[in-house]
This record gives C-alpha cells, structure tokens and sequence, in this order.
C-alpha cells in the first residue's frame, strides 16, 4: 500500500468519503481509512461491469473481512454495523458481511427486486445464520453471497442453508418451502433494519 501514490489512492473518491475514510482512521486507525478509500474505488471501478462480475468482486472484497461474534465486537448481543463500522472494524458477522454487500450492490445499480438479505438456520453449525441473494429473474433460483461458503453458488446447492425470512429496503417475506416466501409486510418491520438505515443517513448525508 505504500508504494501507491496518494494521488491514485484517492481519484474517483468523493470529497464526503474522503471525509468520512478520514474520520474512520481517527476512529478505528489508520488502515480503517485505506479500506473505506479502497471500498469507495471499487464502487467506482465496478458500475460498468457485468452482474456476474459484480456480485463476484462485491462479495471477494467483503469476504476479506473478518468474522467476529456482536457481543466480542460491541458488547450486545445484535447489533448490525453499517458498511462504515463494519470496514472501520475489518469485522463483523455475517449480518454485517450481508449488508456491506447489498448496500454496494445497490449503490452500483441493482435493482432493490433482485436482492433479499434472507435470515436462515446454517444446519453444519446448528446456528442462525444472514447471506444475501441475487435474482437474475423473479422466477429463477437465486445466487447466494455468503461469508462461510465463500463461492457463487445457487441457493440450489446450498442444502446447508434453511431460509426463514428474506427482505429488501422495502419488503419482508416469510419463507416458504418452495418459491420466494409470503410477503408480509414492510421491512421497516425490523428495528434493527430501521436502526441501520437511520445511522447510515446520518453518515453518508
């Protein structure tokens, strides 16, 4: 990293995330702001890319991370870190690793529809567990990103995985055996989704 210039480090970065990558170094050292550079570059070098190429750069970069339980990183038991925690942190569990995910995937230009945060039981370790979903179209299996089985594989091959609840910025799905869930609601159901939202605001605007 010292070898690149800063100038290079830093083009195509906007003058609020140059600010906020700076006030992350004074929060959580001084790497905190080269990941938050390096995020907001890959933003910026991944919106003309194929899908296929940015689920797999988005969940490659994320992955990086690593995996440490709420209660050692925040002392409480659920807390969902925004992408700026959780990068300031280089940790998180896998909710954090979902959202960093569907909030850059989102920023890049995927449509809110293609995209679930799905809450499911991982069965090998007998624990609940958060990946995020693509659907390439309404009626086709989605790929999952996920920080366990870190490759793109179809929700079809991921019998490891038993979905119970999916959601996007605006709706909530209860799973179902088969298909994508009963809608039955507005995600805003969700604290701890609205708590995030309502932090991230405060941040980026």
């Amino acid at each position: 990293m010292v070898s690149i210039p800063h100038w290079w480090l830093y083009a195509d970065v906007t003058d609020k995330y140059r600010k906020l990558a700076k006030q992350a170094g004074e929060v959580y050292g001084a790497d905190a702001e080269k990941r938050i550079i390096a995020w907001r570059r890959l933003v910026s070098e991944s919106r003309s890319l194929p899908i296929t190429e940015q689920l797999t750069v988005v969940n490659n970069f994320f992955n990086q991370m690593d995996f440490v339980d709420d209660i050692d990183l925040w002392a409480k038991e659920d807390y969902w870190a925004t992408p700026i925690e959780f990068l300031g942190m280089r940790a998180g569990d896998c909710e954090d690793f979902t959202i960093a995910k569907y909030f850059t995937l989102r920023e890049l230009g995927v449509p809110d529809d293609k995209l679930r945060l799905v809450y499911v039981k991982a069965l090998s370790l007998n624990q609940h567990h958060m990946v995020l979903a693509y659907y390439h179209k309404p009626t086709s299996v989605p790929v999952l990103l996920d920080n366990l089985d870190k490759g793109l594989k179809p929700a079809s091959q991921r019998n490891d995985l038993l979905p119970i609840y999916s959601f996007n910025a605006e709706n909530l799905w209860l799973s179902k055996e088969k298909g994508r869930g009963v809608l039955v609601g507005g995600s805003s159901r969700l604290s701890l989704w609205t708590d995030l939202n309502d932090r991230f605001n405060t941040m980026t605007n």
